[in-house]
């Protein structure tokens, strides 16, 4: 009798450091950055403007989270100079937000264009990844690196968890066992860490997809909006495909 009820406590205990250790919800803080000097070399900038600017451009952003949705959007604001300018060399711009659905294979995309928001509803793409055996510490977790490809030849370096359970990450990444808390695109010159994981914390009841905005619902849509977000670029020339990357973002 003694060692069933060892057994049985040893048993709970054991399941207790299981759910203390794999984190069901919650809240996690990423700083992107980035390297605005590097991203403007070919840009036709004159170095003198380039020698004034600040050489990173900074800002927070929350991934609220439970075990089958999420909400990315922008946090607490680092750098007065995020959304003062640089238009054409980010998307990230404040009122930007990625609503994701993993049960439902479902996304809802809120986008600002010209100072009108507009909502794009697809399905979660598909990453295809490979593990390595890299291990990195990130915001007081364990991670193991990842390589991924995105928009045929742009390589991405991840860095996931598998002590939370969403195979989830920023900027509509995922795909990997586990959530990813470091994030980093060489050839677009940012990363992305987490730099507070706020475990079991409820705020489940803001994870809701944008409903203040213009559907995007067809392709004519689309096209419209594409021709917006192209109006006053100077490549006149570049193809509405690569303009649709842009607009969705890293992740189309």
């Amino acid at each position: 009798m003694k060692q069933v009820i060892t057994f049985l406590v040893c048993f709970c205990c054991i399941c207790l450091q299981a759910q203390e250790r794999f984190i069901p919800y919650g809240k996690i803080t990423f700083e992107k950055k980035v390297n605005l000097r590097r991203s403007l070399e070919n840009s036709g900038l004159p170095q003198e403007a380039k020698e004034k600017m600040k050489k990173y451009q900074t800002s927070n952003w929350d991934f609220i989270f439970d075990q089958h949705k999420s909400l990315y959007k922008p946090g607490a604001k680092t750098d007065e100079e995020e959304h003062k300018g640089f238009f054409f060399f980010s998307l990230s711009k404040p009122s930007n937000e990625i609503y994701t659905d993993y049960s439902r294979n479902l996304r809802v995309l809120k986008r600002s264009v010209m100072d009108d928001n507009y909502l794009l509803t697809d399905t979660i793409p598909v990453l295809s990844w490979k593990i390595m055996h890299d291990i990195r510490t990130i915001a007081g977790y364990e991670c193991r690196k990842a390589i991924g490809i995105i928009h045929d030849t742009v390589y991405v370096v991840a860095f996931y968890t598998d002590e939370i359970l969403l195979r989830g990450g920023p900027e509509g990444f995922n795909g990997l066992p586990g959530m990813i808390l470091g994030l980093a695109i060489p050839r677009y010159f940012t990363t992305w860490f987490a730099t507070k994981v706020d475990g079991f914390s409820n705020h489940q009841a803001e994870i809701i997809p944008a409903n203040k905005g213009k559907k995007v619902e067809t392709e004519k849509d689309l096209e419209k909006l594409l021709e917006l977000f192209t109006r006053y670029e100077p490549n006149k020339k570049e193809k509405w495909e690569e303009a649709k990357k842009r607009l969705y973002g890293f992740t189309l």
